[in-house]
């Protein structure tokens, strides 16, 4: 959407329809999916995450597990399916979506591993013109949006069972976690 920033304090950009979903796309089992993972399950998003995996292991190929975006409250996890089907976003410009999602992963690991970093996973928010135009419509690959692991010794403390170094939002999500409140109805 933005078109021009003439002063630091000022964008100028094309008035979206923002869609209401984020595209969250892992290359890595960490955070939410690692959660998910080590409760049992090996579904998220309607995408399937192989057997046998560690925390932070890297998945075969990277996966894309939606959220909705919540007006209020917290964003929750929905499949593909589920976004056709409900009408959220229609087929084809799903497909788009997802081409767009994986491109700018793929983009956005290659930036990250020329500063010795691996992009972990991030999300993508996603918007429509009145031209009927798909374009991105927030900040993509910070560390508000983006989960970063140091490159440097990676293989070395996944294969010891360390916590990666890493640059994200994950260690107030822990802290928070160890202190039960998870956003959950009643905390």
């Amino acid at each position: 959407w933005l078109i021009a920033t003439p002063d630091p304090m000022v964008s100028i950009g094309k008035k979206c329809t923002p869609y209401k979903v984020e595209m969250v796309i892992r290359g890595y089992l960490s955070g939410h999916a690692a959660r998910e993972y080590k409760a049992g399950k090996r579904m998220l998003c309607g995408v399937p995450m192989p057997e046998g995996m560690i925390e932070n292991d890297a998945f075969p190929t990277p996966i894309i597990t939606p959220a909705t975006k919540a007006d209020e409250g917290h964003d929750e996890d929905i499949s593909r399916e589920a976004i056709i089907e409900q009408g959220i976003v229609s087929e084809k410009e799903y497909k788009k979506l997802e081409e767009y999602t994986q491109l700018l992963f793929q983009r956005g690991s290659e930036l990250a591993q020329a500063k010795g970093l691996i992009l972990v996973d991030t999300k993508y928010e996603f918007g429509k013109t009145s031209e009927g135009e798909i374009v991105l419509i927030d900040e993509i690959h910070t560390p508000d949006s983006s989960r970063y692991f140091y490159a440097e010794g990676y293989q070395e403390r996944q294969k010891r069972g360390e916590v990666q170094k890493q640059l994200s939002k994950e260690f107030v999500r822990q802290w928070l976690i160890k202190n039960n409140f998870q956003g959950l109805e009643g905390q």
